[in-house]
């Protein structure tokens, strides 16, 4: 009998938080929020549920984590040496893509704007806007900007993929769109009509990444 707590000592010990956050990923990757509870990641991880509150507090504790952990990865993940355009491109597909991979992500920094994720993604555009020459009194709000265009899209993206998940085949559905686009009123919606076509081909990501450079280009011509 002795030797129990020194085996949940070790157990403890044994089951890092990095362990426990990866675990938590993959269960709100396959069945969303609702599927993350603590009695389905100890069966998980098989443990108890005192080995993982020894590392998070709580539900919204690990939900911070995960999503933390899933930004640190995208912020980091740029070459040193890239050129600042090319490494803000690269920071804003790296969350757009993260997003569309992981939804919960999206609706947890929209619900939490107080995460580490934030202030990470925050610095790895501000500084690269920085490095590109903006002026200092413009930096907070070019900053801003271009993360609020980032997370809505990425996140409108997310959420539309979550909400039109049953479609079978993506260009299919948006030519029925893009047919009721075609029937509107000529005279309240000409540019609407004239583009419709356009929408059941175009891709969303290179659609996002243009429109980063329209920011970009924008910020740029400011100063």
């Amino acid at each position: 009998m002795a030797t129990r707590p020194h085996q949940a000592n070790r157990r403890t010990d044994a089951l890092s938080k990095e362990r426990i956050v990866e675990a938590a990923i993959e269960m709100l990757d396959e069945g969303g929020e609702k599927a993350l509870t603590f009695r389905a990641l100890t069966a998980r991880l098989s443990t108890g549920s005192g080995a993982i509150y020894w590392h998070v507090a709580n539900k919204d504790d690990l939900l911070a984590a995960a999503t933390d952990h899933v930004i640190a990865r995208v912020v980091t993940d740029v070459a040193g040496d890239a050129e600042p355009r090319e490494a803000i491109r690269t920071i804003a597909l790296g969350v757009f893509d993260a997003i569309d991979a992981h939804p919960w992500v999206g609706a947890q920094l929209s619900r939490a704007p107080w995460l580490a994720a934030i202030p990470q993604i925050f610095e790895g555009f501000g500084s690269q806007l920085e490095a590109l020459g903006v002026p200092e009194r413009l930096l907070f709000e070019a900053t801003s900007a271009l993360v609020n265009h980032v997370l809505g899209v990425a996140g409108q993206n997310a959420a539309n993929g979550r909400l039109y998940a049953h479609e079978p085949d993506r260009a299919a559905f948006l030519g029925t769109v893009a047919e009721q686009w075609a029937r509107l009123d000529p005279e309240r919606f000409p540019f609407v009509r004239r583009v419709a076509a356009q929408l059941p081909e175009h891709d969303d990501r290179e659609q996002f990444l243009a429109g980063v450079d329209f920011f970009l280009t924008g910020i740029v011509a400011a100063h």
